[in-house]
């Protein structure tokens, strides 16, 4: 026996499979932000004696989903004197980019964000701290 299906209940069900749908990738969406945030903010940096760095060329990374950073610090007698943006996926802070230019200038790296890119600023810095802290690219 075959039973008819109205359009009228194919519509509703369609309807209520793309709400759930909705719904779900919904939730997931704002777990993933929250999750993000949070990492933005247990985000600890390091005390790191720059003088002590030999020189060399130095890459590092760091990856919080919706922002990732990848630098290379170039360090010449005991001081940053480049930082590089390889690669660069942020959410509003494109105005981040300019960190790296308190880093060299003041010779740490917390520094202060960038107004309006906090989050952008903060995975910038650590991933220059990672640089510092990883294994040299290349030497003078």
């Amino acid at each position: 026996m075959l039973v008819k299906i109205s359009k009228k209940s194919t519509v509703l069900f369609a309807i209520m499979f793309l709400l759930l749908a909705g719904f779900v990738l919904g939730i997931l969406y704002l777990k993933s932000v929250a999750d993000y945030r949070q990492a933005v903010r247990e985000t600890i940096f390091e005390d790191i004696n720059i003088s002590d760095t030999p020189d060399g060329v130095y890459v590092g990374e760091y990856d919080v989903d919706f922002i990732y950073a990848k630098v290379e610090v170039t360090v010449q007698n005991g001081e940053i004197t480049n930082i590089n943006i390889l690669e660069y996926r942020h959410e509003r802070g494109k105005t981040a980019e300019v960190i790296t230019d308190s880093i060299v200038d003041e010779q740490k790296i917390d520094v202060d964000a960038i107004s309006g890119a906090t989050n952008s600023s903060t995975v910038i810095k650590k991933a220059v701290e990672n640089a510092l802290k990883s294994r040299k690219l290349t030497t003078f």
